[in-house]
């Protein structure tokens, strides 16, 4: 199965003349960077879409932190895409070389469609 859908952020084909595709996989891992580095508010028209992580780089880095970015991960996934993915593990760490100024979050999931497991990370500045 070849599944396509609209690449994001939204491009136009400049050889096909329509909106950019994306494979299928590559889709869903947009919508996941998407849903997980916009801010609640940032939407006018979908208000409560987004997980706000950034909002946590001003908490200390603890475990108490880590375990609130991996539940606002957990919950917004399975909000918003809970019909295309289960999610498997959510790990969040300090940022590339142990720097605590970001965070490092590494998602594992099955494509449900696929029943492939897929991985996202992203780092959160």
């Amino acid at each position: 199965m070849n599944r396509t859908d609209y690449a994001f952020p939204f491009a136009i084909d400049p050889g096909a003349g329509q909106g950019a595709r994306a494979a299928y996989a590559a889709h869903v891992d947009q919508m996941i960077r998407q849903i997980l580095l916009t801010t609640p508010g940032e939407r006018a028209d979908l208000p409560q879409f987004g997980c706000g992580l950034r909002r946590l780089l001003f908490a200390p880095n603890t475990d108490a932190m880590a375990a609130t970015a991996t539940i606002l991960v957990q919950q917004n996934l399975t909000q918003w895409l809970g019909n295309q993915v289960s999610l498997q593990k959510v790990t969040v760490t300090p940022g590339p070389d142990g720097d605590y100024s970001q965070l490092a979050i590494l998602i594992t999931y099955l494509l449900l469609e696929t029943q492939s497991l897929q991985q996202t990370q992203i780092t959160v500045s």
